[in-house]
């Protein structure tokens, strides 16, 4: 089955590059308008008349700075002002640092859960009645790899995908029989411009995946008549995570500060 998103329109956060952008063009190829969001205002007016020509989609930019109350109230607002109702919400807007938590800057802690859970999980809220109106559709929360083990010299961001994943799947729960289905995303270390934030390639495991691969893990899922409330990007990283499921959880730890220790 493939799924059909003619007749509503989709919101991507974080859309400007990477994952982001990619979903984006696919939910576009899909016949979803789109509402666009992130800080970088020329990315996503480059994508906007991008998808709008090869797919004949509205496509809305909304650049918000979603650390702030104000950026969330601005993505909520234009996505009920779009010509088709919200059917679509992908929550992919994020970062990470990386480094002891002695050391790590406070206001970039701030900055990182505001974004990683606090937007999400408002954004979320605040267009879940939308969602479940309209009947059909999906939340998509970005998650990552990270959120099945403690990550030291990660702590913060790998605490806060292990929140995206408790939610997103205590969601999908609480949605059964609304038509709208919750899936938390899973990516292994993705080309994108992740790890120019974080600063370093230390913090990636695994072997690298391009935000397409990712794409395409999220897209079969969707495809599904049942989507799984979580998918896991990249079969390697699938089986880690059902391994470090498995395994006492202080060899988890032991084995996790190896790996990130740069």
């Amino acid at each position: 089955m493939t799924l059909d998103l003619h007749g509503s329109s989709a919101v991507v956060t974080g859309a400007s590059s990477g994952i982001g952008a990619v979903v984006a063009a696919r939910l576009a190829a899909r016949g979803a308008d789109l509402v666009l969001v992130a800080r970088r205002t020329d990315r996503l007016e480059e994508l906007a008349a991008r998808l709008r020509a090869e797919h004949g989609v509205e496509a809305d930019v909304v650049p918000a700075d979603l650390r702030t109350s104000d950026g969330v109230t601005a993505v909520v607002k234009a996505a009920r002002a779009a010509t088709k109702p919200v059917g679509t919400l992908v929550n992919n807007a994020g970062f990470g640092t990386h480094g002891a938590l002695l050391e790590e800057d406070p206001e970039r802690i701030e900055d990182e859960v505001a974004l990683n859970v606090a937007a999400l999980t408002d954004l979320t809220r605040a267009l879940l009645p939308d969602l479940v109106a309209h009947g059909s559709g999906a939340v998509v929360n970005v998650a990552s790899t990270a959120a099945f083990q403690p990550v030291p010299r990660m702590a913060v961001y790998g605490a806060t995908k292990a929140y995206v994943l408790s939610f997103t799947e205590a969601l999908s729960v609480e949605l059964r029989g609304t038509g709208v289905h919750a899936i938390t995303l899973c990516p292994g270390a993705t080309r994108t411009e992740f790890f120019d934030v974080v600063g370093t390639e230390d913090a990636a495991v695994g072997r690298f995946q391009t935000p397409e691969q990712v794409a395409d893990t999220l897209f079969r899922a969707l495809d599904r008549r049942r989507p799984p409330a979580t998918v896991v990007s990249g079969r390697a990283n699938a089986l880690a995570g059902a391994v470090v499921g498995a395994l006492p959880r202080r060899l988890v730890l032991a084995a996790a500060a190896r790996l990130t220790a740069g």
